[in-house]
């Protein structure tokens, strides 16, 4: 199996390096303890070289069992602790533009953190961490001060603030799909407010767990997680709780573009009963006075009337006339915008 392109920077506060290449040569190559002065970050997009990716593991002494978590189908989030390194896994969301995408794009991805080195997995190429590199490559902020714990909390700020987009994209399309209710209402809308529902459903499924685990980072006792910068995850926690509040309050909006789409479609069912019932109180005298002079009786009063017919047809004319004012007056003809 041919592999795929991996990356591995190497800093410290004064200089930093990255290397690009493939996932074998770093199962050979990868060595974070012949430097405990720098950190190592050696990031995989794809988990399709489990032969390179758990010959890594061994040379590390990860657990067997961990390995095989490294590959299950089965995407949740956990947390593991031991005594050299800790290992947990999240699942990641990127937003998609339009109207017309009804899923995530939902990702797992997996971390080892050690004493000088960081090591993610991702089931696929996605560029999570462009901050995060820029940050190394450019000195900002502490990230090249401070231990792969600090990478590890830039890296799950950054997986945050991708959920903050796909908040951020599904505003902007329950925005799209107010207009049109306002403008157009058709059938369609509420399929896609379901698709933003059920996208929102599935955030949540993710960002709870997640605002979990950073409660468990708040709690590690482990030296693989400094107590100062515990905090920092402190700071993630809180942004999950307000992620989730933001969540739920778009999902009351989108409820309440439905309920406005069945309000404009029981006013416009309205507006035609009330045209069907006004015609109907119009006709029904007329129908009357004809039903009463299309008898065939012989002896009926106005039967060898020379102007009888002339008469009738005032008659009714006038009493469309009078009705039709009366039902003008009350505003009962009037359209209501």
């Amino acid at each position: 199996m041919s592999s795929q392109v991996a990356q591995l920077y190497k800093y410290n506060p004064e200089t930093y390096s990255l290397e690009k290449h493939s996932e074998d040569y770093f199962a050979e190559n990868f060595n974070p303890f012949e430097d405990m002065s720098s950190t190592y970050w050696l990031n995989f997009h794809s988990m399709k070289n489990k032969d390179a990716i758990v010959k890594l593991c061994n040379k590390l002494c990860i657990d067997k069992l961990l390995q095989e978590d490294l590959f299950a189908e089965t995407k949740r989030t956990r947390l593991e602790e031991y005594s050299d390194y800790v290992f947990f896994s999240i699942i990641s969301a990127l937003p998609k533009e339009g109207l017309n995408n009804y899923d995530l794009q939902k990702e797992r991805i997996s971390f080892i953190i050690g004493d000088n080195y960081l090591i993610s997995f991702q089931d696929k190429p996605s560029d999570h961490f462009p901050t995060v590199r820029e940050r190394i490559e450019f000195k900002r902020g502490k990230v090249r001060y401070k231990g792969p714990d600090f990478l590890l909390f830039r890296m799950l700020e950054s997986i945050i603030d991708n959920y903050t987009e796909v908040v951020e994209e599904i505003s902007v399309n329950i925005e799209r799909l107010d207009k049109i209710v306002l403008r157009n209402p058709k059938s369609e809308v509420l399929r896609k407010v379901e698709w933003e529902k059920r996208k929102l459903l599935d955030l949540r499924k993710i960002v709870f767990p997640m605002k979990e685990l950073m409660g468990q980072l708040d709690r590690v006792e482990n030296e693989m997680i400094i107590e100062d910068n515990i905090h920092y995850f402190r700071e993630l926690k809180d942004t999950c709780f307000s992620l989730i509040d933001e969540i739920e309050s778009r999902k009351q909006m989108l409820e309440g573009i439905a309920n406005l789409y069945y309000a404009i479609q029981g006013q416009r069912m309205n507006e035609v009963m009330k045209v069907l019932t006004v015609t109907s109180a119009i006709f029904i005298p007329l129908t009357f006075i004809v039903g009463v002079y299309g008898m065939n009786f012989e002896n009926m009063p106005e039967l060898k009337s020379r102007n009888g017919y002339f008469v009738v047809w005032g008659v009714m004319i006038l009493i469309t006339a009078v009705l039709i004012l009366i039902f003008w007056k009350r505003g009962w003809l009037k359209r209501n915008d």
